[in-house]
């Protein structure tokens, strides 16, 4: 259940304020005046609430939701319960996160923690940093030497920019997280305790074991890039590490050195990509993916969720398993084993 202590909404909308700033038809012009104060989901809905259902596995829904309105595609607008302000369009939930990042912006893009302005006297910002106007830096983080910042970005509680590092505008560094060896474009967001730009793990064997190999490459950020929360991505050994435009990482996330990943890829949490891989654009992977080291990802890629990778991906293609292989393949193998395990079963009870 939403708590509107945390995040409250800008102001009431009607349905037929809703349906003009989403795009959505209103289906029933009756229903233009009911009053919409809040977001939900479709399975708990609730008076006054906007919902959304998309995809035939949650149509049933459209028929059974208490809401004041709901955003849905054309062939469920029938189904929806009298009462309830049918808005249609053929993108419900990109029209339902539209509305929700209007009515609570608070919570759309990250805010300063303890709702500090300007620099706070308890943060400490070396003399030669370069801080333009607009930023925000948050008591105990700690700006370094010859750093930048761009002008409305936040620097939360206890993070650390480390010298000479380089952060552009409207960006989010969250409590507690450390940039070092880092050049972030626009619109950043890295989220609390997350690393950027410590060494990555390059070791050679020496005469009395491990010796660490220099790491002198940087982190590049591109703009409209979000880091989750406690992910890792290490800085290039001698090349740069680099992460496109547009992508997204999850949270507890591990990139290595040298890696270099396209424009609007999306990574799920807990996965792990060695160093020196190169992903394409528009590559999706699911949680707990494992990418061997030198590996190239193809654009358009889906890697499904808990797989391990020890070869390259063609572009468009999607693989799952471990070992990861198309996933075509994979289900065959999948199903060819549990026939013969079937009928390995049967035969020991036939001979039994």
């Amino acid at each position: 259940m939403t708590d509107p202590v945390f995040f409250v909404p800008t102001r009431r909308y009607t349905a037929q304020e809703v349906a003009n700033l989403a795009g959505a038809e209103l289906a029933d012009r009756g229903h233009a005046s009911i009053e919409i104060s809040g977001i939900a989901s479709a399975s708990n809905g609730g008076a006054g609430k906007l919902v959304f259902v998309e995809g035939r596995k949650n149509a049933r829904l459209a028929e059974t939701v208490e809401a004041a309105a709901i955003f849905c595609t054309a062939d469920m607008a029938a189904s929806v319960r009298p009462g309830v302000a049918v808005l249609v369009t053929r993108r419900p939930q990109a029209a339902f996160a539209a509305i929700g990042r209007l009515m609570f912006p608070a919570a759309a893009s990250p805010q300063a923690l303890t709702g500090e302005t300007g620099i706070s006297p308890h943060a400490f910002v070396d003399p030669s940093a370069r801080i333009e106007p607009g930023v925000i830096i948050e008591a105990g983080a700690v700006v370094g030497p010859a750093a930048a910042i761009g002008s409305a970005t936040i620097i939360g509680p206890g993070a650390v920019i480390g010298m000479q590092c380089q952060i552009g505008r409207s960006c989010y560094v969250g409590p507690g997280a450390s940039l070092q060896a880092t050049l972030a474009g626009d619109r950043v967001i890295i989220h609390a305790g997350a690393r950027i730009g410590q060494d990555g793990f390059g070791f050679t064997v020496g005469a009395s074991g491990p010796e660490r190999l220099p790491q002198i490459g940087r982190v590049v950020i591109q703009d409209n890039v979000e880091v989750g929360a406690n992910s890792t991505v290490d800085r290039g050994a001698l090349a740069d590490t680099v992460i496109g435009e547009n992508s997204k990482i999850d949270n507890l996330v591990q990139i290595a050195h040298n890696v270099v990943i396209g424009r609007n890829c999306l990574i799920a949490a807990q996965t792990g990509i060695s160093g020196s891989v190169t992903v394409g654009d528009n590559v999706v992977m699911g949680g707990g993916v494992g990418i061997a080291d030198h590996l190239t990802i193809g654009a358009g890629a889906q890697l499904a969720a808990g797989s391990g990778f020890m070869h390259d991906v063609p572009p468009g293609e999607v693989w799952g398993g471990y070992p990861a292989e198309p996933l075509g393949t994979m289900m065959r193998n999948v199903a060819t084993l549990r026939k013969l395990t079937a009928e390995r079963s049967k035969r020991g009870k036939t001979n039994g």
